[in-house]
């Protein structure tokens, strides 16, 4: 977080938003005291948007109330910043228990959910992200609520990426393909977009 300050500074007069990781990026271990310490730092700082992790260890131990709960309080700590929650899809074993994270997520208040905190393997594939996608449809079905989608990590090509957009404008439309709703994490993938319009 004490690179919010210079990057708002550095983007003061455009529409660049900030984001900041809290909650103990990127193993998710650390007290809830602490984590929501760390996002009222965030905030207060500046940034536009709070990435956090869920806490895989009490997912997989089937404490779902107290990541719910976290994801919550992280929620209601972030005030007006938009908020991302990371499920590190790569440690969750199933399909299913990645669509429960993300519905989980998506209850407890979560403004985009992400695969992946890029620091382990696999992290973004298509299919764990289309089963992101259609818990992100069923909820829109049911609801009306937007949530955002973003796969982040192993994303290195155009064509890849490419894929990716199929897939999204399949499940969700044409109005999920803005990047208030859909985004890559993708920092590698620049420079092979970059060639690919050379």
């Amino acid at each position: 977080s004490n690179m919010i300050g210079p990057a708002k500074e550095a983007l003061r007069g455009s529409t660049v938003k900030v984001a900041s990781v809290a909650t103990a990026f990127p193993s998710g271990q650390s007290p809830l005291a602490v984590k929501l310490a760390d996002v009222r730092e965030a905030v207060a700082l500046g940034a536009d948007e709070i990435d956090m992790v869920i806490d895989r260890g009490a997912f997989l131990s089937g404490h779902y109330a107290k990541v719910y709960d976290e994801v919550r309080r992280v929620k209601e700590v972030s005030g007006q910043a938009h908020l991302k929650v990371i499920l590190e899809t790569g440690e969750l074993g199933t399909y299913d228990n990645v669509r429960r994270a993300s519905l989980l997520a998506i209850a407890a208040g979560a403004d985009f959910i992400k695969t992946s905190t890029g620091k382990i393997s696999p992290a973004a594939t298509l299919p764990v992200t289309l089963v992101m996608l259609e818990a992100i449809r069923d909820v829109h079905e049911a609801t009306g609520r937007k949530i955002g989608m973003k796969p982040a990590g192993g994303i290195r090509h155009a064509k890849q990426a490419v894929q990716y957009l199929v897939v999204v404008n399949e499940t969700l439309g044409p109005e999920w393909l803005t990047p208030d709703l859909f985004r890559f994490g993708a920092s590698s993938l620049l420079n092979d977009v970059l060639m690919q319009i050379r």
